[in-house]
């Protein structure tokens, strides 16, 4: 069984930096041929010869298992709970197992948004399989992509680039956190330290002491917190400062002088420049706003 709709894109939808072309789910039982036949043209494919797409897809299977192969990928299993990211120009296939079929969804889209992710590196090639495990939020994304898609109201392409970022962000998410919580004593060392911090902003309380207190190196700290939270230990502590900085500003007749030392900053001056760089403004701009 296979459902899917091909979606059209004008060019100011094309301006918004994503959309969508196709969208689709399909069932295919023990034994059944594949590909399935109905595909739009461009989109079907011999398995034994693969194919390259003018876009991106993303695909989720949620029942069954296969095998995915790339030009940057050696064949491997794929498994339910597992998405793959197909790539522009770049040659592929895959097909589900004679023995089990699969149950998977797919959406198809393109634009300058994605395009930098991937010159960002946050997407790549040589990575295209994500173990994210079973996600009703996931399939959820995806029947609300085909729903929209089906009902073709106006404006729908900015809807599909919103459903788009949020299957993205969920599948980059998941598998991070689940890598991560693998090791629960790495996690359960950060999130201390998250609440140590915290709970320290208008102390004189350094990093390389919260390391010593959690009895590691300052180095190993260092790349296990930012690994897990995406800052360094010392960029998370100064944004959180700035932050209660914001509050007091708004919520106390402290001068700017007062909080910088309150907070800890080596001068009024240092805090400023700090405060404008996260903020846009000054911290003297910001109160006169309150």
């Amino acid at each position: 069984m296979q459902i899917s709709k091909y979606v059209l894109a004008n060019d100011r939808d094309m301006q918004w930096g994503l959309t969508v072309s196709t969208v689709g789910y399909e069932e295919i039982a023990p034994g059944d041929p594949y590909p399935t036949r109905g595909h739009a043209d461009g989109y079907y494919f011999h398995v034994e010869e693969g194919r390259e797409l003018n876009e991106y897809q993303l695909l989720y299977i949620t029942e069954g298992k296969g095998v995915f192969t790339s030009t940057h990928q050696q064949e491997t299993e794929l498994n339910e709970g597992d998405m793959f990211l197909l790539f522009p120009g770049e040659w592929h296939t895959y097909h589900p197992d004679p023995e089990t079929g699969w149950k998977s969804y797919w959406i198809g889209f393109k634009g300058k948004n994605i395009d930098e992710r991937v010159g960002l590196r946050f997407l790549l090639r040589e990575k295209p399989i994500y173990h994210i495990g079973f996600s009703s939020v996931i399939v959820q994304l995806y029947e609300s992509a085909y729903a929209t898609a089906t009902a073709e109201e106006a404006y729908s392409q900015q809807l599909l680039a919103g459903i788009v970022n949020h299957l993205i962000g969920m599948m980059y998410s998941l598998e991070r956190n689940i890598e991560l919580n693998k090791n629960h004593a790495h996690v359960d060392m950060v999130n201390r330290a998250r609440l140590r911090i915290r709970e320290a902003l208008e102390s004189s309380l350094t990093i390389q002491q919260v390391a010593e207190e959690l009895g590691v190196s300052y180095s190993n700290f260092r790349k296990l917190f930012k690994e897990y939270t995406g800052l360094s230990p010392a960029a998370y502590q100064q944004d959180l400062k700035l932050q209660r900085a914001k509050e007091l500003l708004k919520t106390t007749n402290l001068s700017i002088k007062e909080i910088a030392y309150r907070l800890n900053f080596d001068s009024p001056d240092y805090f400023s420049a700090k405060f404008k760089i996260k903020t846009g403004r000054k911290p003297s701009e910001m109160r006169m706003r309150r």
